[in-house]
Order: structure tokens, then sequence, then C-alpha cells
């Protein structure tokens, strides 16, 4: 897509990622800043009361399954018929130039946490934000096209949404699906002797970050961004797993804490067995390290037991993330096992060897 610059006549190609301070996931408000955040949205337990999984009303804590508590990826209300539903909704600036390709992945993205909690999506909003005196309309319905196109193949309707004018363009989705609430995908039912899966390479946030400063375009990032996780998520499913989350913005250590947290074990990762996207380890070592990636590694290194792994090592496990796949505790066939959960070790959630 091209646009007519204003001095010359001239046709420029619109650089999508120019407009935004960062990019994809990795824009998201660091971890320990919004665990700060919504730290007063729970109220304490009362003495021998099992904490709300979020703001229930009165008497009907045991309607919402997932809520607040842990950081999962989506919210879980039971609806009283043998069902539940899913919630979640996701939105970031531009993660490549191509307006189309933009929406493919944020719609990838949004569905992904339907998936991660085991569910199906049923309905997708468009949440729109666009700088509409900057950046020319057409360029925002090739985003909600290629949004569009990635539903369809979801089998996800979209029914409209909401949009903005504002300073910087973004795209996301609010997304409702149903799950069995008796097969529930959760990031606090990790326990030890469990494989850990990961569904999809890491270096995306170095690549996107290359992207971002050259404009390089790499195909098989894009790829990857635009996949689904509905396989991956039914798959995990059908091996009887219990325990999953996806790995966006926070990278995998972040998401890795978080779930080793919440089911009160250590994650040990084998950094070998890590699989990564082709070119990402060479753009790492050339310094194309997003804000996000440091911020991510910064957050979990008092719970981290780095072994001898080196800086660029847990700086690509730290990587930024922006529709990465599902980290599954359980084996799941055509995708490598990348470690194990643990019982609990004193002072580390996470260990790397």
């Amino acid at each position: 897509m091209k646009t007519v610059g204003p001095a010359t006549g001239s046709a420029a190609p619109v650089r999508l990622t120019s407009y935004a301070r960062g990019g994809g996931c990795a824009c998201k408000i660091p971890p320990g800043e919004l665990e700060a955040m919504v730290a007063g949205l729970l109220p304490p337990p009362s003495p021998g009361q099992t904490p709300s999984p979020g703001q229930a009303l009165d008497g009907d804590e045991d309607r919402l399954l997932v809520g607040l508590d842990d950081g999962d990826d989506a919210a879980v209300v039971r609806t009283g018929d043998g069902t539940a539903v899913v919630s979640t909704a996701d939105f970031f600036t531009p993660v490549v130039d191509d307006a189309r390709d933009w929406g493919r992945i944020a719609a990838a993205n949004a569905l992904s946490d339907v998936y991660a909690m085991g569910g199906r999506p049923l309905v997708g909003l468009n949440l729109l934000g666009w700088p509409r005196d900057v950046l020319p309309a057409e360029l925002a319905a090739e985003v909600l096209a290629g949004a569009l196109d990635v539903a369809r193949a979801a089998g996800c309707l979209v029914g409209g949404g909401h949009s903005i004018d504002s300073p910087e363009p973004l795209y996301g989705m609010a997304v409702t699906g149903l799950v069995d609430p008796d097969r529930l995908l959760r990031n606090d039912a990790g326990r030890p002797g469990v494989p850990l899966t990961l569904t999809k390479p890491l270096g995306i946030g170095i690549l996107n970050n290359r992207h971002k400063r050259t404009g390089e375009v790499f195909a098989h990032a894009v790829a990857v961004m635009a996949a689904l996780n509905d396989k991956a998520s039914a798959a995990a499913l059908e091996a009887g797993a219990v325990c999953a989350t996806d790995v966006t913005g926070f990278g995998l250590l972040g998401h890795l804490h978080k779930l080793a947290r919440a089911s009160r074990v250590t994650a040990v990762v084998d950094a070998a067995a890590v699989p990564v996207l082709d070119g990402a380890r060479e753009s790492l070592r050339a310094g194309y390290v997003s804000g996000g990636t440091r911020r991510n590694l910064d957050w979990v290194r008092p719970h981290l037991d780095a072994g001898r792994a080196s800086e660029d090592q847990l700086q690509l496990l730290a990587d930024a993330q922006t529709s990465g796949g599902l980290l599954v505790a359980g084996e799941i066939p055509g995708h490598p096992v990348i470690g194990e959960l643990v019982p609990a070790v004193a002072g580390a959630t996470l260990v790397i060897r």
C-alpha cells in the first residue's frame, strides 16, 4: 500500500511501524508494573477462606472460574448449562509494515487467548485506534480485512467493534468463546514431573525489532505470527493436558514464571531444546533487542537460576513474542519438549540448564 507524499506528489511506501513507539506485544506495560496496578483489585481473603478468582459478585464466586488471581490468558465464567464462556481482549501497535499482515497477526494473537484456555472462539469485536489525519482510511480497511481473513479461518464470527481517533495506530480484538469447564487449560494447574512443550519457535520479537529499524521483511516470522494455535490447543486437550498458557509479550521466561508461580512448582528449561526462528540469533548479536525483552529479563532475574546460560541465551528466552505459541504442561506430538516442571525450589521458579 502506498500513499502520496504531500510535498512532491511522489508515491512513498507507508511504514506503519514508524508511527508507533513500540511494536506488537513488546509494547505491553511491563509485567511488574502491571501486577502492581491490579493488586488492589482483589480484596484479601478472610482467614481460612479460599481466594476468589477475580471480582465476582457476592454469591457468584463459583461461577467465575478464572479471573485476576494468576494473570491467566482469559476470564472464564460458568454459564450453568454445562459450558463456560471465555472472554478476552488484546490489541497493540503495528508489528509489521504491511497493513493486512498486521491485521492477520493481531487477530491470531487475540484468538490465541481462547485457545490457551482450551476454548473455541465464537465471535470477535474489532478494536481500532487510527490517526485519521495522518494515515489513510484505506490502510485501516486493509488491517480489518486481514483480521477478518484469520477469523474466518478460525470459524469465528466478527460482529463490529469500536474505533477511536488515536495518536498511534492500534488494532486488536475482543473475543468471546466457549469452553468445557471440566477441560480447562489454566496456568495454575501445573504439577511436578510433567514435561513442557512449546508449539512455536522463539525470536519473533527480535526479528520484528529488526524489521522496524531496517525495513527488512521476514516472511517466515510473519507466517508464524499469523498461524492459529487451534490445532495445538486441540492436541493439548487430546493429550489430557490441564495446564497451558501462550507465549506473548512477557517472553517465554515471563509467562513460564507466572505459570510456575501460580502452580507452586519450579520450571526447568533445557535452553538447547528451545526452537528458534532462522536469523533470530544473528539479529540478537547485531543488537536488535527490544526494550520489552530487557524488561522481561529484569523482572524474572530475582526468580531465575540461570546456570551457565549466556546473556544472549537469556535475552532470547525472554524475547517479547507477538502471537507466539502455546506453552503446554504435557507432551504434544510434533512439538519439542523444552523442559519439565519439578517440585518447587526455594528462591527459583525458573532454572536454566
